[in-house]
């Protein structure tokens, strides 16, 4: 299972792709017009084969907006999974209890959102893109960044998102919940419960910031750290440790 997109929700959109394209040196590929039927407005930047997207809501009472009302401003949203068969895996996780808020089947993709108090910290997504994809292949079909979203790949900053950080009051029995969720142990990466996926891992942390249960942090491979970390500075992103802040969510440099 492939960590293939990471979802930003802000306030204002353009700030915040601005900031993250300039400072991690990436290009918006896509507009996606049907978000709008969640009520939000979207830009989506490939980061490597992968992709980042940033969502904000124009209307009141979408989903987005009440999480930057209860996380008090700008932050991650939700971890996007490619698979090979999206809807078995949609079956055994349905099957536990857990619910889903949206779901997708076409002949050329199969998605299911689930609901985050059931998978907390994020709003979970598996994916599939049916018999064109291809999950092992890096620059492979994803429907969702547009029909030629590999021209606009730029690798020349930033070379791959490599983890999710949630952050909870038990990030243990969290971490216990996502690997039952996606059929996995727990396993302990720098001293931290963490589920490993083919290209990333998710792991779980003790909320030290008083933001509640969510996504705290994301690590990025940089190509060029230097550079990073310059344009990061010029616009006031730079905190301790060089941990950049993008968007609520702090950036490490890995």
């Amino acid at each position: 299972m492939r960590l293939r997109q990471f979802v930003f929700v802000a306030e204002d959109l353009k700030q915040a792709v601005v900031d993250i394209g300039a400072t991690l040196g990436l290009a918006v590929c896509y507009n996606d017009p049907n978000v709008a039927n969640f009520g939000l407005v979207n830009a989506l930047l490939p980061i490597g084969g992968d992709l980042i997207e940033v969502v904000a809501p124009f209307k009141e009472g979408t989903t987005a907006g009440r999480l930057l009302e209860r996380r008090q401003g700008d932050g991650g949203y939700m971890i996007i999974l490619e698979c090979d068969d999206a809807v078995a895996h949609r079956d055994r996780i349905t099957a536990m209890g857990v619910r889903d808020i949206w779901r997708h089947d076409g002949d050329d993709c199969h998605a299911t959102h689930f609901h985050p108090k059931d998978v907390p910290g994020a709003i979970l997504s598996i994916d599939d893109m049916g018999p064109e994809g291809n999950p092992d292949e890096e620059l492979s079909r994803w429907k969702w960044a547009g029909p030629n979203w590999q021209e606009f790949v730029q690798t020349q900053d930033t070379k791959a998102l490599t983890a999710v950080e949630i952050q909870s009051d038990d990030p243990d029995t969290l971490a216990a919940r996502w690997a039952e969720i996606l059929d996995m142990s727990v396993a302990s990466i720098d001293g931290k419960p963490a589920v490993q996926l083919d290209n990333a891992h998710i792991r779980f942390v003790a909320d030290t910031d008083g933001r509640g249960v969510g996504i705290s942090a994301i690590d990025v491979r940089p190509a060029n750290r230097e550079n990073i970390l310059r344009v990061a500075d010029k616009l006031d992103l730079v905190g301790p440790d060089d941990q950049i802040m993008l968007c609520g969510v702090r950036v490490n440099l890995v």
